[in-house]
């Protein structure tokens, strides 16, 4: 979805777009701000439009809130995983919001692209992992029965053994 909001500020020809993806250990709230800017409010709003477009055509999901799309100076869009800010270029320059994440660590799109290729190849490959944690449970339950009936059978042989006569 990081992905497809950047390729939206593109087409809309947003300035300056940036990935961050946020160290776990300083920001628990998110994986990604994507920064982007724009020359006015038309182009800002026309940008936040767009994203939203995009992401609720290709991902059927909104945004979990929406600040500053009136005014148009600095919007900021919550998608839970990622949350996109775009501003004016002068409110950019003044926030400066890549400098308030030092720890953050910024990513171009190929980067980012290539990240989703890996994260994919590894999602693909765990079915396997689960089919073998499935055959282990099931060596597990039928070994478990075995065990039961031999004791049962012990027990019940035990029990004939002290019915005799002596």
């Amino acid at each position: 979805m990081v992905l497809a909001a950047a390729e939206a500020c593109e087409d809309k020809k947003a300035e300056d777009t940036r990935i961050l993806e946020l160290d776990t250990m300083d920001s628990g709230f998110t994986d990604f701000f994507l920064i982007s800017s724009g020359s006015n409010e038309r182009q800002t709003q026309a940008i936040a439009d767009e994203i939203e477009t995009r992401l609720k055509r290709d991902f059927q999901t909104y945004p979990n809130s929406v600040e500053g799309r009136r005014q148009g100076e600095w919007i900021l869009m919550d998608y839970v995983d990622f949350v996109v800010h775009i501003f004016l270029t002068e409110k950019r320059t003044y926030y400066d919001i890549e400098r308030l994440r030092k720890s953050a660590r910024t990513i171009d799109l190929e980067q980012l692209k290539a990240m989703l290729v890996e994260k994919t190849v590894v999602a693909r490959s765990k079915p396997t992992k689960k089919v073998t944690v499935k055959k282990t449970a099931k060596k597990a339950v039928v070994k478990k029965t075995a065990v039961k009936k031999a004791t049962a059978g012990r027990k019940s042989a035990v029990r004939k053994a002290a019915k005799r006569p002596r």
